[in-house]
C-alpha cells in the first residue's frame, strides 16, 4: 500500500550493494526472480502477485464468507465464491492504489522496477528518489487519494442497488475496505504513504531530505508500538464498535497476532527506510576517479610475468590489452592472475587471462554515486575500463574496489540506523 523507492520504503528493496547479478539476455527490467507470479504489465511495469497473497486471499474468503452467512444465509456455500470475488476485487483496488504511485513516478521520470501485491497490500518499487519535497509529497499522496476516490465510487454504487443483496454487500465491503486502506496509509510514519508525506514536509522545512527521513522513520517506529499496543485494546474494549466484529470476526488472540504482524512490518520498514537513506547519503563518496587503478597497456602475447614487471615499475595495479594501434581490446582479470602459480607466469600469455571489452565495460571517469552503481548494474563484470570524455584511457575500475569502498562508507560513524 506504499510506494517504495530505493531510499527505502518497504523493502525490498531491493540493491543495496554494488554487486548485482547478471540479467539474462531477453529479460526485461523488473523480471528478476523472487517477485512472485507475473500477472502482466501495466505502463510497461511488471505486476507480480507474491505467494503470500494467496494466504491472505484465503483468509479474506473465509472471514468474509462467515459474515455473509449471517447477512445472506440463503447463499449457502455460494457465499465463499462471493467472498473470493470480494478478495480479488479488494486487491484490484490495492492495485489501483499502487498504479497511482507508478503513474506519478513515471510522470516524474522515475524508473519503477515492479509492482507487487503481497500479504498486507502492495508495493511499488521505485528505483530513484524524487528531486524535490513537493514531488515526494505528490508521489506519496496520490495512492491514498485514489483509494478515497474508489471508496466514493463504491459508495455511489450502493445507491444504485438494493441493500441486503449480494451487490449491496460487496459494494459496502469495498467502500469500507478502501476507506481503511486510505486511512491506514495516511498515518504519519514510514514506510506508509503518510510517512513519506511527513518526510516531504520536514524536508521542505529543513532543506535536508535526511532530516525528513529520520523524523518520519522515528514516527514510523512510534506508530509500530502504537499499533502493537493499541489495536488489541481498541478491539477488546469495543472502541471500534460493532464494525470491527462484523468485518473481522477475530477473537482477542487473532487481534493480537494481527497487531504484532502489522507492527513488525511498520517497524522493519521504518528501519529499512532510514538505512537506505543513509546509504544514499554516503553514495557520493563512491567516485570513479578515486577508485580507479592505474593501468599499463600490454600486447596480447605478452607473458604474464613481463606484464606484471611493467606494472610494478609503473606503480600500476591493472593490465589493459591493446592492439597494434594502441586501442584497448580486453582487460586482464585480477582473479585470473591470482590463479596462475608464480613458476608458470613466464609461460602464460595475458590474452588467456583477459575479458574482451564491450561497450558496457567502458565507464566515464566522472561517474559517481548512484550513476556509477547503475552503470555497473547494467553490465556486470569484474573490471571496467575507465575513460575520459576524449576517449583517453584513465585506468581500470575493479568491482571489488567499489564494494570495499561501499562497505567502508556505510561503516563510518553515523551511517547506520539510529
Amino acid at each position: 500500500m506504499n510506494q517504495d523507492d530505493e531510499s527505502g520504503d518497504g523493502t525490498r528493496p531491493r540493491s543495496d550493494t554494488a554487486r548485482t547479478p547478471r540479467r539474462p539476455a531477453g529479460r526485461r527490467r523488473g523480471d528478476e526472480p523472487g517477485g512472485g507470479l507475473l500477472m502482466g504489465r501495466v505502463f510497461g511495469v511488471p505486476v507480480y502477485v507474491a505467494p503470500s497473497w494467496f494466504l491472505v486471499a484465503a483468509l479474506i474468503t473465509w472471514v468474509f464468507g462467515g459474515q455473509l452467512d449471517r447477512v445472506l444465509p440463503e447463499l449457502g456455500n455460494v457465499r465463499y465464491l462471493v467472498s473470493l470475488f470480494f478478495a480479488v476485487a479488494f486487491y484490484g483496488s490495492v492495485l489501483v492504489h499502487e498504479l497511482a504511485h507508478t503513474v506519478a513516478a513515471l510522470r516524474f521520470k522515475l524508473p519503477v522496477r515492479r509492482i507487487q501485491l503481497q500479504f498486507f497490500g502492495g508495493v511499488s518499487e521505485i528505483e530513484k528518489e524524487t528531486e524535490t519535497p513537493g514531488r515526494e509529497f505528490v508521489l506519496a499522496f496520490v495512492g491514498p487519494l485514489l483509494s478515497l476516490v474508489l471508496a466514493g465510487v463504491f459508495y455511489a454504487g450502493m445507491s444504485a442497488v438494493e441493500p441486503g443483496t449480494v451487490p449491496g454487500v460487496l459494494l459496502a465491503g469495498l467502500m469500507i475496505s478502501n476507506l481503511l486502506v486510505a486511512a491506514f496509509n495516511l498515518l504519519p510514519g514510514l514506510p506508509l504513504d503518510g510517512g513519506r508525506m511527513l518526510r516531504a514536509v520536514v524536508w521542505k522545512i529543513t532543506g535536508r531530505p535526511m532530516s525528513g527521513t529520520v523524523a518520519a522513520a522515528w514516527a514510523g517506529r512510534a506508530l509500530a508500538v502504537a499499533v502493537l499496543i493499541g489495536l488489541p485494546l481498541l478491539t477488546h474494549t469495543g472502541a471500534l464498535g460493532n464494525a470491527a466484529d462484523e468485518l473481522s470476526g477475530m477473537d482477542t488472540v487473532m487481534d493480537a497476532l494481527l497487531a504484532a504482524i502489522l507492527a513488525a512490518i511498520i517497524w522493519t520498514g521504518a528501519g529499512n527506510s532510514l538505512r537506505m537513506a543513509r546509504l544514499r547519503e554516503r553514495l557520493p563518496d563512491l567516485r570513479t576517479r578515486a577508485l580507479t587503478r592505474r593501468a599499463v597497456p600490454v600486447s596480447s602475447d605478452t607473458p604474464l610475468s613481463e606484464a606484471l614487471r611493467r606494472a610494478n615499475d609503473a606503480g600500476a595495479r591493472a593490465l589493459v590489452i591493446v592492439d597494434g594501434q594502441g586501442e584497448p581490446t580486453a582487460l586482464v582479470r585480477e582473479a585470473a592472475i591470482v590463479g596462475v602459480p608464480q613458476h608458470r607466469r613466464p609461460w602464460v600469455a595475458v590474452s588467456g587471462l583477459a575479458q574482451d571489452l564491450t561497450d558496457g565495460m567502458r565507464v566515464p571517469a566522472d561517474l559517481s554515486g548512484e550513476a556509477l552503481l547503475e552503470r555497473l548494474r547494467e553490465t556486470p563484470a569484474t573490471e571496467y575500463l575507465v575513460v575520459e570524455d576524449t576517449g583517453e584511457v584513465y585506468g581500470v575500475l575493479s568491482t571489488a574496489d567499489v564494494e570495499r569502498a561501499f562497505v567502508q562508507a556505510m561503516a563510518r560513524p553515523g551511517s547506520g540506523p539510529r
